[in-house]
C-alpha cells in the first residue's frame, strides 16, 4: 500500500479487511464500496495508488454516486477513465479549497473572524488578576466573574478558563 494511503487508518483497515476476505476465499468476488470518488482519496495520485492497490489484490471498486457510478474493475479497460476522473476529483477539491480560503479572507477584510467570541474582556482579566494577587482561590474567582456576551452570557466562566487567563497574564503582564 502507498505511504499516503497509510495516513488514513479508516481506509487502511477497510482495505486490510477486503484483502483478508480475498485471501481466505480467492475465487470470491470482493467489492470495495465508497459513496463517491472524492471520499476515497484526497488527490489524483492517491486515488491512482488506491486503484493500483485494489488491482493488485484483485478487489473491485463500487462508487455509489458520481460520474463513474457503479462497479469498476481497476484492472479492466476503465483504468484511463478512472485516472481522468481522479484528476477531475482533485481539481474539484482544490477549487472548493480555494473558494473557502477566499471566503475566509473576505470575511477577515469585513472584520469578521471565525470562532467563538472572547469570554474575558480586559476589565474581567484585570479583576481576576487583582483577586488572585489578594490570595483568592481560582474556583472562587471563577464564581465572582460573569460572562457579558455570547452564548454563555450571564454564566460564570469555567475554572480552566480562569487558570488560562491568569497564566497568560503571568507571561505578558497587565493588559493595556
Amino acid at each position: 500500500m502507498s505511504t499516503r494511503v497509510k495516513e488514513r487508518p479508516e481506509f487502511t483497515k477497510a482495505m486490510a479487511y477486503a484483502s483478508t476476505i480475498k485471501q481466505a476465499v480467492p475465487h470470491q468476488r470482493v467489492i470495495f464500496t465508497v459513496h463517491e470518488m472524492k471520499r476515497l482519496g484526497r488527490g489524483a495520485a492517491e486515488l491512482l495508488a488506491i486503484a493500483e492497490d485494489l488491482r493488485h489484490h484483485d478487489i473491485e471498486l463500487e462508487l455509489l454516486t458520481g460520474p463513474l457510478q457503479g462497479i469498476y474493475n481497476p484492472s479492466g479497460h476503465g483504468a484511463a477513465l478512472f485516472a481522468f476522473f481522479a484528476g477531475m476529483a482533485e481539481s474539484e477539491r482544490e477549487y472548493l479549497r480555494e473558494k473557502s480560503l477566499e471566503g475566509q479572507a473576505s470575511a477577515r477584510e469585513r472584520g469578521r473572524h471565525g470562532g467563538r467570541p472572547k469570554v474575558f474582556d480586559d476589565d474581567m482579566i484585570a479583576y481576576a488578576r487583582s483577586l488572585r494577587e489578594r490570595g483568592m482561590a481560582v474556583p472562587d474567582i471563577a464564581r465572582k466573574l460573569v460572562i457579558l456576551s455570547g452564548k454563555n452570557k450571564g454564566e460564570h466562566p469555567s475554572v480552566a478558563s480562569v487558570y488560562r487567563v491568569l497564566a497568560d497574564g503571568a507571561n505578558t503582564g497587565p493588559p493595556a
